[in-house]
């Protein structure tokens, strides 16, 4: 085919001649007279040539500055300016990333609505992810209620309307047989954290169908944030298989498909394609599932959580940081875990994951699977799950314990006398003055626990919680609500957001690669943020540390997640000596690189 020789300093390559592609030739010939004039220039610009070399392949001009990725604003300097081609491209005053982040910030709080705030947010990442999520870390407290939970909901209500550039990747059924192409579609290759919806059930909000993207693209924005996961290795992706949601069906502006949704053996044949695909085009990627239907998200979980690295945030985050605050308001009420008797009003993905978390943890102190079962009891549409109802199915069993039937919350709260209650409903003020007002009667520190998103669904609010219970209770919520003075002392009750949980676990779990996504997981980082939680945090009313402490907790989280990964045999990467170091070594922190 050729053949090489060498004679002093030179190098000869003979080849027919007949297999010369010309425009190959002249690149490769072109190649060599640069090097050769570097290696013989002795200008001032040989440090520019010898950059400008390295940077081939790199974009430039408004290439350049259109990648989200690469782009830096008014931050480039001036060399980079001349030779990355962006002379003129941009004004001439250099500002630093924090100068940039204060111009956001001025921007950003004189937008007068929410939706406004979350659309400058978003058009923000689509322009420059360094300073955007420079911006979330910075400012998390103030920005996370808008990129995610309450702001996202009422995003997604509007989704269709505000849509202006697309996200992710939707598969569809019409997609069958070519899910791993669409797959590959991504400009990414090493992906390691994909969050999916079908967006049957987003937040309390019910069928988006399509319009639940914003749902992963959130969720993706606060792994990043919170959890120090490098954007470029996360995908968010919703498989639109129609909606039933008549205002969608009837919406010109809706940008997914207009028909009925696929169920049954078409449905499950899609999602198994996809979990597929997903094990060939990134091989070791974790699956996040999000805000399917209760019977899709058990399905799902309990088909793939053994032989795919795979988990159900709605079920085990959730349940997790429920724990984890359950945890710390013991040190409040005093007691053991075990002596909790737990009333649910909700029996869905959120409930059911709680209750069996929350009897693990009861195991764990010594009670029995079926004694720590009966600590945990709940209401759900129709009544006190018990043993007598007809209309029981799927993990409701498990909770339907020998009693009479109770029709109503507040019964149920009189009659069983819990010691906590968990709102994961969707409905807004079922937790009403003459139900806070019973528990405050059976406890003297009531443990309330408000969860359900967004804000206009939850049970409860702070003020009142603390004044129905005359300032007793042990708050929590699932949305943020403002400090509460209620007889001259202040709350500030905490927000049991899964954001102290998810990435922390993930983090981990990519450390390790490992293979699976355990309960046991979950267990362990409600003990770990439980144990973040300060006595000044307690001492104000909150079960969970401040929102900017995010980070650390995230990254002690991951460090327990990962050994724990080694310990039971599922990671797939050798231990690096310095587990600790190394996983703060991988996580991302937004800072612009000097390009040359």
């Amino acid at each position: 085919m050729y053949k090489i020789s060498y004679e002093n300093d030179e190098m000869m390559i003979r080849f027919d001649k007949e297999l010369v592609d010309e425009e190959a030739l002249s690149n490769f010939l072109g190649h060599i007279s640069l090097k050769s004039l570097l290696k013989k220039s002795t200008t001032k610009d040989l440090t520019k040539m010898r950059a400008k070399t390295r940077l081939q392949n790199f974009p430039t001009g408004f290439a350049l500055i259109r990648d989200p990725a690469l782009n830096k604003g008014t931050a480039f300097t001036e060399e980079e300016r001349e030779i990355l081609g962006l002379s003129g491209l941009l004004p001439p005053r250099i500002h630093s990333l924090d100068e940039q982040v204060e111009r956001v910030l001025w921007n950003l709080r004189k937008k007068t609505t929410d939706i406004e705030r979350y659309i400058f947010l978003i058009s923000l990442q689509d322009r420059n992810k360094t300073l955007f999520y420079r911006l979330m870390i910075d400012n998390i407290e103030e920005l996370m209620p808008i990129v995610y939970t309450p702001t996202v909901g009422l995003a997604c209500l509007q989704y269709g309307h505000i849509f202006r550039r697309p996200r992710g990747i939707y598969i569809t059924p019409n997609d069958k047989g070519r899910i791993s192409a669409l797959l590959g579609n991504w400009h990414r290759k090493d992906i390691r954290i994909i969050v999916v919806t079908d967006g049957e059930r987003i937040l309390g909000l019910g069928d988006l169908g399509a319009d639940g993207m914003g749902i992963p693209v959130g969720k993706l924005s606060l792994y990043t944030a919170c959890g120090g996961i490098d954007p470029s290795l996360t995908l968010p992706i919703t498989i639109d298989v129609g909606t039933n949601n008549p205002v969608l069906l009837n919406d010109p502006l809706y940008i997914g498909l207009k028909q009925p949704r696929v169920r049954g053996e078409e449905y499950e044949e899609l999602l198994e394609e996809f979990v597929m695909a997903v094990q060939e085009v990134f091989p070791g990627c974790m699956i996040q599932f999000e805000d399917f239907a209760n019977k899709n998200a058990f399905y799902l979980l309990q088909k793939y959580r053994e032989t795919v690295c795979c988990f159900n945030d709605d079920i085990q985050g959730t349940a997790s940081v429920t724990v984890a605050g359950l945890f710390s308001a013991l040190r409040i009420t005093g007691g053991s875990f075990k002596d909790h008797r737990i009333l649910f009003l909700g029996a869905g993905e959120a409930g059911i994951g709680t209750g069996d978390l929350a009897v693990a943890a009861m195991v764990e102190e010594g009670l029995s699977l079926e004694e720590a079962r009966k600590h945990c009891w709940f209401v759900d549409s129709k009544g006190l799950v018990v043993k007598s109802r007809t209309d029981l199915t799927g993990h409701k069993l498990d909770y339907a314990h020998d009693h009479e039937f109770i029709a109503d919350f507040l019964t149920a709260v009189q009659v069983l006398k819990p010691t906590a209650i968990i709102g994961v409903s969707g409905q807004a003020g079922r937790f009403n003055k003459e139900v806070l007002e019973a528990m405050a009667a059976i406890n003297e520190r009531p443990i309330i626990f408000s969860l359900s998103n967004p804000t206009s669904k939850t049970e409860c609010t702070a003020e009142q919680a603390y004044t129905w219970t005359d300032g007793r209770a042990v708050f929590a919520s699932g949305s943020p609500f403002p400090e509460v003075v209620y007889n001259g002392r202040k709350f500030v009750s905490g927000q049991g957001n899964n954001v102290y949980i998810f990435p922390g676990v993930g983090l981990g779990v990519m450390a390790s690669k490992a293979t699976q996504v355990t309960n046991e997981m979950f267990l362990l980082a409600a003990r770990i943020l439980a144990n973040e939680v300060s006595e000044t945090d307690l001492r104000i009313g909150r079960v969970y540390p401040p929102l900017p402490r995010t980070r650390d907790v995230s990254k002690e989280i991951a460090i327990a997640v990962a050994d724990l990964a080694y310990t039971r045999g599922l990671a797939s990467r050798p231990r690096p000596e310095n587990l600790e170091e190394y996983i703060h070594n991988l996580m991302y922190d937004p800072e612009y690189p000097s390009y040359i």
